[in-house]
């Protein structure tokens, strides 16, 4: 795909990604508004995404984000949905919906395509890097646009070390370190560094967490109780599930945080014994096969029991 071609006869372009958005989600988001924005100055061209965490404040544009979704454009010329299926547009599937031509950007393997055109690649290690790929004239990024690209691809390879990480992940990171911006102090902001309320956050799940099946899994949770006594937000309980999955000995991780009565988000991570997108999946969840997701409903323990059942399948 060469995104130019995509979109140069576009009028209106909107650009989206799914609910609670990553680092992947905004670095390719911004990215790739950066780059249309310098390739298409007769656009109008907007984002539409949640309000990102303010870890990410570093990323040009970051305030010309639609967090209403609200748009005069009632139909777009072209409209992406990137690192998601639209079902997790939020907000902004129905601007995805209507819009005359529809790009889905996407390396989830849960994602079949939404789009009326569609670049679903699972091998890569972030969407970031696929908008890296689709710029065909590379002379055209600029330090801007290569560090929003750049903090997609940390995040989503855990600063390179996940198995998600190819030698074209690490010639694209090179490539985009070329532009000179300070790329270890962006590493230690977006990606290490937490506040004092995250690292209380997370020290009470580690405590509480539980280790079972003869210690392969590992599971922990915060509650709404816990979560207002904080004043946390689902983006200061990010890492949480990585930490866990670090623990000698675990196949399997478990995290999930309420979000309604017998509600919960759960995240889960393997460290390569278990697909646990194929555990998401049964409950009607996606991502990668040690990265994943779902919202389930019922108690903490019906939900520990049921995924419990799906992984002991595997292991």
């Amino acid at each position: 795909m060469d995104i130019y071609e995509e979109v140069k006869s576009a009028a209106t372009i909107g650009i989206s990604g799914h609910i609670r958005p990553d680092g992947d989600c905004v670095g390719s988001v911004m990215g790739l508004y950066l780059y249309l924005k310098k390739v298409c100055p007769d656009a109008k061209i907007q984002v539409m995404i949640e309000k990102p965490a303010d870890v990410f404040s570093c990323v040009k544009g970051i305030d010309e984000i639609h967090t209403d979704f609200v748009s005069d454009v009632k139909e777009f010329d072209v409209f992406f949905a990137l690192d998601t299926a639209k079902d997790r547009l939020g907000e902004a599937e129905k601007y995805f919906d209507e819009a005359a031509k529809k790009i889905n950007i996407d390396h989830h393997i849960s994602n079949k395509g939404c789009g009326d055109v569609n670049y679903i690649m699972p091998e890569a290690s972030s969407t970031s890097e696929l908008i890296y790929d689709v710029i065909a004239d590379k002379s055209l990024l600029d330090e801007e646009i290569a560090k929003a690209l750049y903090i997609g691809i940390i995040h989503d390879t855990g600063v390179f070390q996940y198995s998600n990480t190819a030698p074209s992940t690490l010639k694209a990171a090179a490539e985009l370190i070329s532009y000179g911006f300070d790329f270890p102090k962006l590493i230690d902001k977006t990606f290490y560094e937490k506040t004092y309320l995250q690292n209380q956050i997370l020290g009470r799940a580690l405590l509480e967490s539980i280790v079972f099946m003869n210690g392969r899994c590992i599971v922990s949770m915060v509650d709404k109780k816990t979560m207002n006594f904080y004043d946390a937000e689902p983006h200061d309980l990010e890492g949480i599930v990585s930490q866990l999955r670090n623990t000698k000995g675990v196949e399997c991780a478990i995290f999930m945080y309420q979000t309604d009565t017998l509600e919960y988000k759960v995240s889960l991570r393997s460290n390569g014994k278990v697909d646990v997108a194929k555990v998401a999946a049964f409950f009607g969840g996606g991502g990668h096969v040690r990265a994943a997701g779902v919202t389930m409903q019922g108690t903490f323990h019906d939900i520990v029991n049921n995924l419990s059942a799906q992984i002991a399948e595997q292991l």
